[in-house]
């Protein structure tokens, strides 16, 4: 993060401390900020103070609004990644997307090798652990702990009247043709600058061969006890 202006920082620093002040008084949550605080409270009273000047959709926050001006009327995506052509309405995602360039995986799961380049990845991730099935089969209510292995299960039990399409580079099949091409983007793209195992030398200028690669690390017990022959994979 940075800033022009020191307020702003010093408003930024607010989000990296433990101490959450500002405390709601209609249920238990805390805040950093007075801001976040209020932006929660309207969330309850369903205040929504800032309207849209285009269409009559209001919002509780301005970060809100401006998601919705750029999705909804001027189509503006300011956020460009300076690796590729891709461009992104929302910060958020511009981030997720540069973590494709450089292999970051920031959210590892504590019970195994698994790591996801953003947050909602590791939560569906961790639903393999406990076991809960929230994802359900319009078709025949069969449920799945993956929304992806839903989608295939959809494809291969009843597939009749669902779309198929094969990506060219590897096994996967997408039940619409955007859903393809997005995975032609994230996995098959050529990328200038070269992922690198962290486990070895390797490097890679494609996602979908780097994560083939990952795999054969996978049951390696790297860490080596420096007292005795033990070697584990955490």
């Amino acid at each position: 993060f940075t800033s022009a202006k020191f307020s702003s920082l010093r408003h930024h620093l607010k989000t990296h401390s433990d101490e959450k002040r500002h405390v709601c008084h209609l249920c238990p949550k805390a805040f950093h900020t007075a801001t976040l605080l209020h932006n929660h409270v309207n969330t309850h009273t369903g205040n929504k103070p800032h309207k849209c000047s285009e269409c009559d959709t209001a919002f509780v926050t301005r970060g809100e609004l401006s998601r919705h001006r750029r999705y909804k009327h001027t189509l503006e995506k300011p956020f460009k990644c300076t690796v590729c052509e891709y461009s992104s309405v929302e910060a958020s995602k511009m981030r997720r997307h540069v973590r494709s360039h450089t292999g970051e995986r920031p959210y590892p799961c504590p019970l195994c090798s698994y790591a996801s380049r953003d947050a909602d990845k590791l939560k569906r991730h961790m639903l393999t652990h406990t076991g809960e099935k929230r994802y359900e089969c319009y078709v025949c209510q069969a449920r799945f702990t993956q929304r992806g292995t839903m989608k295939i299960h959809i494809l291969q039990k009843h597939g009749e009247n669902v779309p198929k399409h094969q990506c060219p580079h590897c096994s996967a099949f997408l039940s619409r043709k955007s859903d393809l091409g997005v995975h032609l983007r994230n996995l098959h793209s050529y990328m200038e600058e070269a992922v690198k195992c962290r486990h070895c030398e390797a490097a890679f200028h494609e996602r979908y061969a780097f994560l083939q690669h990952r795999k054969t690390h996978r049951n390696e017990k790297k860490l080596r006890c420096a007292q005795c022959s033990c070697r584990c994979n955490r």
